[in-house]
């Protein structure tokens, strides 16, 4: 199992909010969720999130949550294409 710092799940959060022109601080208070916690989320710093959370985003965002987090490839690995 990979060490805590070696995730490899993306949040994605960046960019689905400049793809809506919603800032993180309007997210916040849509959601109803601490500004803080939505940064550490955004900047790939959560160890654990809430599906109440995830759910609450998605439905602010008008996305899945695959469209949220996504998993990138282990290093040195590329990904394989269909």
């Amino acid at each position: 199992m990979p060490a805590d710092d070696e995730s490899r799940i993306h949040c994605r959060l960046d960019e689905l909010l400049a793809q809506r022109g919603m800032t993180l601080t309007r997210l916040a208070q849509v959601v109803g969720v601490s500004l803080v916690n939505l940064s550490v989320l955004k900047n790939d710093r959560a160890r654990a999130v809430r599906f109440a959370t995830l759910t609450a985003i998605c439905d602010a965002l008008d996305c899945a949550v695959g469209d949220l987090l996504v998993m990138v490839p282990p290093p040195g690995k590329l990904e394989r294409s269909h």
